[in-house]
């Protein structure tokens, strides 16, 4: 019998946690930090993938928390979702000091697990939480929207092509900056919108296998 995906999760998340080769890993060790690997249903729909845990991220060990974590979860729920029925996680899977912009280094190390986890998961629709996420997704699917700007591409519906099949990428802002303008806040709102499309029936939300 093949391992379930939460079981493939979870040893993968070790190996993240075991990862002393990582750039962060002294860091993570110095803050008595936990890395985040990411949460949520293994075989969901749709995929988040943001930056990189923030300090809140990092003391509880949990993705989007805090702030930034009661929109997305807000959001979610104005199509019919719970943070249960989603995956969440970061394309880092530790905290940079002083929540800098990752280095090229630190996201080589991570980038396999990210990747692992895509194809894993096989979600419908991968959304980009903010500039960096965006132009990560877009760079490593070779995207031909790739290089241009979250301004011109949030909430637009594009196209990219996995190993186990296409796959739709949705750019959106990052909720940290839409707490702040107000601007930001109400157009994040609107493209969530297109993701309503993506939500399975209520029966197949919680599947793990």
């Amino acid at each position: 019998m093949t391992e379930s995906r939460a079981a493939q999760l979870k040893k993968m998340a070790e190996e993240v946690q075991n990862l002393s080769d990582s750039p962060l890993y002294q860091y993570r060790q110095a803050n008595n930090y936990s890395m985040v690997f990411g949460e949520g249903n293994p075989q969901a729909a749709i995929l988040f993938i943001g930056e990189a845990p923030g300090e809140q991220e990092a003391k509880t060990g949990r993705p989007f928390v805090g702030a930034s974590g009661r929109l997305l979860s807000e959001l979610l729920d104005s199509i019919g979702l719970q943070r249960e029925d989603v995956y969440i996680t970061n394309v880092v899977k530790d905290r940079p000091p002083e929540n800098r912009d990752p280095t090229a280094a630190e996201i080589q190390i991570y980038q396999p697990f990210l990747l692992r986890q895509i194809e894993l998961i096989q979600p419908q629709v991968i959304v980009t939480l903010g500039r960096f996420a965006m132009e990560f997704v877009l760079k490593q699917f070779n995207l031909a929207e790739k290089g241009q700007k979250i301004s011109r591409l949030h909430g637009k519906l594009l196209q990219a092509q996995t190993g186990y099949g296409p796959v739709a990428v949705v750019p959106l802002y990052h909720p940290a900056v839409a707490l702040y303008t107000r601007e930001q806040a109400e157009t994040l709102k609107q493209d969530f919108q297109v993701l309503k499309q993506f939500v399975p029936p209520i029966s197949l939300r919680r599947t793990d296998q």
